[in-house]
Parts: C-alpha cells; sequence; structure tokens
C-alpha cells in the first residue's frame, strides 16, 4: 500500500501541467491573437476545464483579466477572439471566454512622437498671419497655438 499522497501529486502533476501549458501557449501567442492594440488592454488570466458528460468533449473557458473601462466592450470582440485562438490552436479547443476586471490591468502609454519643426514657409505663414495682432501675451498665445497646429497637420 502506497499513501494517498503519491498518487494525488501524480495526477494532479498530470493534469495541472497540460493546463498551464496551454494556458503558456495562449500567453505567448496573446498579441498574435487579439492584436497589439488589445494586448496591453487584456491578458488571459487564467483557463477553466470542464470535463463532458459521457463521450461528450471537455470544455475549456478563458478568463480574460482587463480594467473595468475595457470589460464593458470587450465581450463584443469575443468571438472574434474565440475564432483566431482555436484557428491557431485548434477547432473548438477554448469553447467559451469570460472577461474579468482587474485593477492591476493598464494601458501602457505609447511613446509620444516629437513634432516636426516648422520650415520656413511655415514660420513666414504664420508671422505674417500675426503681424496686425499688437497685444503681445495674446500675440504669442495664438503664435504657438498656430505652430502646435501646423505640426499636427504635417504629422
Amino acid at each position: 500500500m502506497r499513501p494517498l499522497s503519491e498518487a494525488t501529486a501524480r495526477i494532479a502533476s498530470q493534469s495541472l501541467s497540460r493546463k498551464y501549458i496551454s494556458l503558456g501557449r495562449i500567453i505567448n501567442q496573446w498579441e498574435e491573437i487579439v492584436g497589439e492594440d488589445l494586448a496591453d488592454k487584456a491578458i488571459p488570466a487564467k483557463l477553466n476545464y470542464r470535463k463532458g458528460k459521457q463521450k461528450s468533449k471537455p470544455t475549456a473557458t478563458l478568463d480574460i483579466a482587463t480594467s473595468a473601462s475595457y470589460a464593458t466592450t470587450l465581450p463584443y470582440q469575443k468571438g472574434v477572439i474565440l475564432e483566431k485562438i482555436n484557428r491557431i490552436f485548434g477547432n473548438d479547443w477554448i469553447t467559451d471566454i469570460r472577461f474579468v476586471t482587474s485593477e492591476n490591468i493598464a494601458p501602457t502609454p505609447k511613446p509620444a512622437i516629437p513634432p516636426k519643426p516648422l520650415n520656413l514657409i511655415e514660420k513666414k505663414y504664420l508671422t505674417q498671419t500675426l503681424e496686425d495682432i499688437e497685444d503681445i501675451e495674446i500675440k504669442e498665445r495664438l503664435e504657438k497655438l498656430g505652430k502646435a497646429i501646423l505640426t499636427k497637420v504635417k504629422t
């Protein structure tokens, strides 16, 4: 006779290793599945397996952690995400997706692209447009606004 703990450990390691390997595969290919813009807003958190009744196929539900603001909009993309996962990993591998809110999920800000400086023609145009304004403070503010608008148009 062997202790029950040996059998429990062996059975648990067999079933859990498959579960975590599967979740790891999803995490490794997450950006490919949901795209670059959603990859930082939603993260696969948990994979839930349920054995099917006699001779029926087991089901798997993927929990995706996201912020509260995205938890309301992401369910509209549930079908697309399911389709991409099952296309990559095999048909009907994941049968459902649940979106759970998490306080730890925050989108990473994209680096700001520095504006391109104005060329000579744009500087001359701005100077000529503002030459009739006598109030120095208003002229400076309008010049700053004009530069912002002209650089925004360029990018």
